[in-house]
């Protein structure tokens, strides 16, 4: 059963101030969260978590995470922008695009951010937009596909992402010769992996890949970034992955691949967006109307405009019904929102409690790649986000869109 961080009491008295749909965020959770992975990983002295900027680009969020020592991950001009403006320095900043524009280059280094190449072919572009940096990563795709025991992950081979093994050696050697100094490894091959066995595996390829490499290319590795890939339990009866269970088997990794071939120092780095924030975000919505036909309809204020997800990939969110958490799930209903597509449905045929108008949900685990993806289609404006604090009392991050946001770009017109 999944319990809100949030009571009853709390949320009457949060919307009584800030109209729904908001998205609402957990301090607490997200400190304590930041604080397990460091101690997770605290083996190795210099790890760090680059956050996923695009999971929650949030400058209040991102300013929590700064304060329990993340950097972040970027994959735009425009999040470097945000991450460099909130005080991040060079070296706290990943860059980790694809198809990246020559200005991003440019921005990228002029910030001093790490770059992380995607495709070979990106060697002589960056060298030919700008400088070559003396640290600098390199994006690995192993191709095939990824398994744990009898269960596919994921197929890298269909992934846009990465380069191949024979590239990433050339791309080492040739960077090499342009000057640079240190390298990293980066790689990215399964999602939302709710199984403490993933982050281990992936290690273990990414250390024998790496003793592969720098005796190919006898370079300086300086670290090594296992990217994101930890999911969360979205579905009620999956049981959360533990985070000290993960950083242990890393280590013993460690120890075995890197330790003995003379790799004992190599930092390791983290991407973790999903799993450091989407358990500590709900959107908050009420029930404006109920609708019977073949089926039954729940309609609230919020839409896909709000939380893509279920739309977009069918996922699973768990919903509650204020103040009736413990309350029979005797009713099954399908809980829309109200664009014009029938896609936009929270739930299918998903048993709750009785609902009825005027009734607040909580949608579960919507703290990453949530208010994110929202867009704003039917001219549905972006909700407000909200923080509720360590102590107790809740403060706004980002205010609801206005019509007046809307129509800031038109030119020529005057609404």
């Amino acid at each position: 059963m999944k319990v809100p961080f949030v009571n009853q009491s709390q949320l009457e008295e949060i919307v009584a101030t800030y109209p729904t749909p908001f998205h609402l965020y957990d301090e607490t959770g997200i400190r304590e969260k930041a604080r397990a992975l460091n101690k997770a990983f605290s083996w190795n002295p210099g790890f760090k978590e680059f956050f996923a900027v695009k999971a929650t680009p949030t400058p209040a969020i991102l300013k929590i995470l700064q304060e329990e020592n993340c950097g972040v991950d970027c994959a735009s001009e425009i999040e470097l922008l945000m991450s460099h403006k909130l005080g991040f320095k060079g070296q706290d900043i990943m860059f980790s695009s694809n198809n990246t524009p020559v200005q991003e280059f440019q921005y990228a280094r002029e910030i001093g951010a790490t770059i992380n190449l995607d495709a070979y072919e990106h060697v002589a572009f960056l060298n030919e937009v700008t400088s070559i940096p003396e640290t600098i990563s390199c994006r690995y795709n192993p191709g095939g596909v990824f398994s744990l025991g009898t269960d596919i992950m994921d197929n890298p081979e269909e992934s846009k992402f990465g380069m191949t093994k024979s590239q990433l050696i050339q791309a080492f050697k040739d960077l090499k010769a342009l000057g640079v100094k240190k390298f990293g490894i980066h790689a990215f091959l399964a999602s939302n992996t709710v199984t403490n066995a993933y982050y281990p595996a992936l290690a273990k390829e990414l250390f024998e890949l790496a003793v592969e490499v720098v005796a190919a290319t006898d370079v300086e590795l300086d670290f090594i970034n296992l990217s994101g890939g930890i999911g969360v339990n979205y579905l009620p009866d999956q049981v959360a992955n533990d985070i000290a269970i993960i950083g242990e088997g890393v280590r013993q990794a460690y120890e075995a691949v890197l330790t003995p071939n003379g790799l004992g120092q190599v930092k390791i780095f983290t991407e973790l967006g999903r799993f450091m924030l989407a358990p500590h975000g709900h959107l908050i919505t009420t029930v404006l109307h109920m609708k019977k036909t073949y089926r039954d309809y729940v309609g609230v204020d919020a839409s896909a405009v709000n939380l893509l997800r279920p739309a977009m990939y069918g996922s699973y969110h768990h919903i509650s019904v204020s103040g009736k958490e413990t309350a029979p799930e005797t009713q099954v209903y399908d809980v829309v929102g109200s664009l014009c597509e029938n896609n936009d449905k929270f739930a299918k045929q998903r048993a709750l409690p009785k609902v009825t108008v005027g009734d607040t949900l909580v949608i579960h685990d919507t703290g990453a790649h949530g208010f994110s993806m929202g867009y704003q289609y039917n001219a549905k404006l972006r909700s407000a986000e909200l923080l509720l604090q360590t102590d107790g009392t809740t403060r706004l991050i980002r205010r609801a869109e206005k019509a007046a946001d809307y129509f800031a770009t038109l030119d020529g017109f005057d609404f």
